[in-house]
């Protein structure tokens, strides 16, 4: 038999370390593998706005678990059923979108934990057990989960203490994008008062002791986000790595 595997992601949540991470968007274990091998601490296999489903992100995860990276999955919602899924196949770290209060928080970190303390179905011969092989798994698991919720509107950040106050609540993200369209400012999370909306919710997130990432394709607000507190930040996306250095490519052939 053998024992429960450590989450390194939430080891170094715990220890303070900052780390940084890279968005998964194309679905493909290649693009997941070439993310780990680079040398990203924690790379985030999205469920929410690209083509996938448990299915294809095992494959993504299990590329991932040949590197020194964290795989970590966003579902496209708050299902309980989607996070069972995703549980089963083996992720340990979990972000979830678009959580507004505390209920919300609540019914997420119930997801997560086996009764009584929560509503997670129970599968004895799951690739989380290693198919029956991890003799301790129900007793420690929980201590492995970590569970991220993220905050992409101005309620949320109104509702951040009820959110927080959730016990099995790992750490928070804020989701820059939606933010910034729930402030007014559709499609430009750059503007000052959109940053000033940030800066202060990192402060409070802070205050309130819990870790906190953000997402910033911006490396020099990347930076000032960690000077200002912030524990894990994804800098790097995929598509947006691909496109943009096509671009830069074409751009030395044609005018």
């Amino acid at each position: 038999m053998v024992g429960i595997i450590e989450n390194k992601f939430k080891k170094k949540l715990l220890l303070g370390e900052k780390q940084i991470g890279a968005w998964n968007t194309i679905c493909t274990g290649s693009v997941s593998e070439l993310f780990g091998y680079a040398g990203f601490d924690w790379v985030v296999i999205d469920t929410e706005h690209a083509p996938s489903d448990p299915v294809v992100a095992l494959g993504q995860l299990q590329a991932l678990e040949a590197t020194n990276s964290s795989g970590i999955v966003r579902p496209a919602t708050n299902d309980t059923v989607l996070i069972k899924r995703f549980l089963d196949i083996g992720f340990q770290t979990l972000i979830i979108p678009f959580i507004q209060d505390g209920s919300e928080a609540k019914q997420a970190v119930e997801a997560t934990r086996y009764p009584p303390e929560g509503i997670r179905g129970v599968a004895g011969t799951s690739r989380a057990t290693k198919y029956g092989s991890i003799s301790n798994y129900f007793k420690e698991v929980t201590k492995e989960i970590c569970l991220v919720l993220q905050l992409e509107t101005i309620e949320a950040l109104k509702n951040v203490e009820d959110i927080a106050s959730i016990n099995g609540v790992d750490g928070l993200f804020i989701g820059p994008g939606d933010l910034a369209a729930s402030l007014g400012y559709l499609g430009n999370p750059g503007h000052p008062e959109v940053k000033k909306f940030i800066k202060d919710a990192i402060i409070k997130i802070k205050a309130l002791g819990k870790p906190v990432g953000i997402f910033s394709l911006d490396l020099d607000y990347a930076k000032e986000c960690f000077d200002d507190g912030v524990d894990f930040i994804a800098v790097a996306m995929d598509t947006n790595l691909l496109m943009k250095q096509s671009k830069q490519i074409i751009s030395r052939f044609k005018k």
